[in-house]
């Protein structure tokens, strides 16, 4: 299978057992990306994230820009072996931050200008410069530039922006075409938005979709502008209308999906790849996932525990410490403790995906849905 290329092996109801071929190896499907804003992990190694099990990883093109620079980071030979990562990486296009920065921007049809958080420096984003920054950071798989909303938002906004996002990804993939005619083996995907109306989702990703097949339009699509703070039900509705409507024989991703319910359940709906920030953001403020429930290790209930963290989970955190000693880490606010906690997270996710993949090839994903929807719940009494 060449780069591109995209493979469903098993279904199990709406979810999908896929492998996704890229330039620095392949990944089955589904799959959850940790998120190296800044090309790393926080606290972590990239060896780290090998022995957690991760196969590919997410930076943020905006963030890499501003620092050290998609110049520098090209004249130093490219993310791969700056970040000591030998396996596929997946840069964002800053879309998001059109969002989340929304004091700091302004957008326009020719694309956004974007204040740095950093020290206010004006820069401009276009659909074709964002490929540019990607292309010279040298990632496998590049989104195009879109135009992301804070959730609520009136009709009118949410049918603005998805038609200026729908114009912007044209213009992106048309610079696109360009690198693949020179031979790139990076691979482009579209963003399906359209805020939480099944109507303007259904038709942004249609519209995307007419772009081409695979290898003249985009390789696969992501669905934003969700997970902003919308009710789960409409969450789940607009996910799969736009599921249903983009073609089963390209991966796609759910961005921003960071909870295991949320992993699944999206799963379920025919959705392929995941990112957040979650696992390890979670970690340095000491909550875990473990096969029986989500615990925060800072409650005080845990300074006399000696039990494991997790049985059976290989990570330095399980073999090596008890949760009594993981809490006095936290409450001393030694840095070890977000390392091994996060290397833990990771661990946990790597597992659930591998468990997700396994129960679709054995048709029982649905068995598998309902035994652990709730298991990592916000109102689990282990919760913070």
């Amino acid at each position: 299978m060449t780069s591109g290329a995209f493979e469903v092996r098993g279904r199990s109801g709406g979810a999908r057992l896929g492998r996704l071929v890229t330039a620095h190896g392949p990944v089955a499907t589904p799959e959850f990306m940790p998120v190296a804003t800044v090309g790393a992990l926080r606290g972590l190694t990239a060896q780290d994230a090998r022995e957690a099990g991760t196969r590919i990883l997410l930076g943020n093109a905006w963030h890499l820009m501003l620092q050290p620079g998609h110049e520098r980071v090209r004249r130093l030979g490219g993310l791969h072996p700056l970040m000591d990562w030998d396996r596929p990486i997946l840069t964002d296009s800053g879309g998001y931050q059109i969002a989340s920065l929304s004091r700091l921007r302004e957008v326009t049809e020719q694309g956004v200008r974007l204040r740095s958080h950093r020290d206010g420096s004006l820069h401009e984003l276009t659909p074709e410069s964002v490929i540019g920054i990607q292309r010279a950071l040298g990632s496998d798989i590049a989104m195009v530039l879109d135009e992301c909303l804070s959730l609520p938002a009136s009709p009118e906004a949410v049918e603005r922006a998805a038609g200026r996002s729908l114009r912007w990804a044209e213009r992106a993939l048309a610079a696109h075409r360009e690198e693949r005619a020179g031979g790139t083996s990076r691979l482009l995907f579209g963003i399906v938005q359209g805020g939480v109306s099944p109507a303007a989702r259904e038709a942004n990703a249609r519209a995307l979709a007419a772009f081409g097949p695979a290898g003249d339009g985009f390789d696969g699509f992501g669905v934003g502008g969700l997970l902003m703070g919308e009710p789960k039900e409409a969450t789940r509705e607009a996910t799969a209308v736009a599921a249903a409507a983009l073609p089963p024989e390209r991966p796609r991703y759910l961005m921003g999906a960071g909870l295991p319910a949320d992993l699944i359940e999206s799963a379920g709906l025919g959705m392929d790849l995941f990112d957040s920030v979650l696992p390890t953001r979670l970690a340095r403020r000491g909550i875990v996932f473990t096969r029986g429930a989500r615990l925060n290790l800072y409650r005080a209930r845990f300074r006399d525990d000696g039990r494991v963290l997790d049985p059976g989970c290989p990570c330095p955190a399980c073999t090596r410490s008890c949760r009594a000693w993981l809490h006095h880490l936290l409450r001393a606010r030694e840095r070890i403790a977000a390392t091994l906690l996060s290397a833990h997270n990771l661990t946990f996710y790597a597992d659930l995906t591998r468990r997700m993949r396994a129960a679709i090839a054995g048709g029982r994903f649905d068995r598998f849905r309902e035994e652990h929807r709730d298991r990592w719940s916000r109102t689990n009494p282990d919760d913070a």
